[in-house]
């Protein structure tokens, strides 16, 4: 895919986003080589899911981008992270909220999936405290972008309930159902690179 091509699809995204949520391209499943294109398209917001991935791209495209941390973090990467992140969306344990030098947000596991990495709802109040802006989550597969705003609607009220204002939460599947409910993040992927 050219840069005009992604430069077109975020700028897409963007509007149906709005203007007050961050538009973060979730950088999975992009190759090293690939991270030129984003650059080249006006991307500057990437989330990236593991830590030597970070690492890699990184100490190639160094501070182009701004770097988020979207993935499941163990405690043995927060140093990777909080070297080059300017923001965790996935904290989900004590063990590496206490090493984090960042802000982060607390993911919640809403539905309480074992394949799911989040906090049980009546957990986040422990998480509180320095540098936690907000909660993130994922909701489970549903068959229309549409099943997914009971999940959105509650994180927006836990997220009121302990005062917080970041929300991290839809994807290129859901993001314009989660900005309806009050995303201020949504992380998009597939959206920009595949046809």
């Amino acid at each position: 895919m050219s840069p005009d091509e992604v430069r077109a699809r975020v700028e897409r995204v963007r509007e149906l986003a709005g203007p007050r949520v961050t538009v973060v391209a979730a950088t999975k499943y992009v190759p090293l080589r690939d991270m030129a294109v984003l650059l080249e398209a006006g991307v500057t917001i990437v989330g990236e899911n593991r830590a030597q991935d970070l690492e890699a791209k990184h100490a190639v495209y160094g501070d182009a981008f701004r770097w988020h941390f979207i993935g499941h973090l163990q405690s043995n990467k927060v140093k990777v992270v909080n070297r080059y992140c300017e923001l965790v969306h996935s904290l989900d344990s004590h063990s590496v909220a206490s090493r984090l030098e960042i802000p982060a947000l607390v993911q919640v596991n809403l539905a309480g999936e074992g394949s799911k990495s989040g906090v049980a709802p009546d957990e986040i109040g422990g998480y509180l405290g320095d540098g936690v802006v907000g909660l993130s989550t994922m909701p489970p597969p549903v068959a229309s972008p549409e099943d997914s705003r009971p999940w959105f609607r509650r994180l927006r009220k836990l997220a009121d309930e302990h005062g917080l204002t970041e929300l991290s939460m839809g994807t290129t599947q859901d993001f314009q159902v989660a900005v309806e409910e009050g995303a201020t993040y949504v992380r998009v992927g597939s959206v920009l690179f595949l046809d």
